[in-house]
């Protein structure tokens, strides 16, 4: 699977969470190095999900960009 993650500057860092995957949060001093991070997290969420019987759900965020003119 395949999920969207929002990376986004926090101060010093970055964090990311995963919009399909509520709770599931990483953060680090690089974008690499929180993407790594997430790789990390959803893999330990979708795991948990399968411990407590939840089916993982489905990949459903698009993402894009838009060209905006001010």
């Amino acid at each position: 699977m395949r999920y969207a993650i929002v990376i986004e500057r926090a101060g010093d860092n970055y964090s990311a969470y995963a919009p399909d995957l509520p709770g599931c949060v990483a953060a680090g001093p690089t974008i690499s190095d929180v993407e790594a991070r997430m790789r990390e997290a959803i893999a330990m969420h979708l795991s948990g999900l399968r411990e407590d019987g939840i089916s993982a759900p489905p990949p459903a965020s698009v993402v894009d960009y838009i060209e905006v003119t001010a």
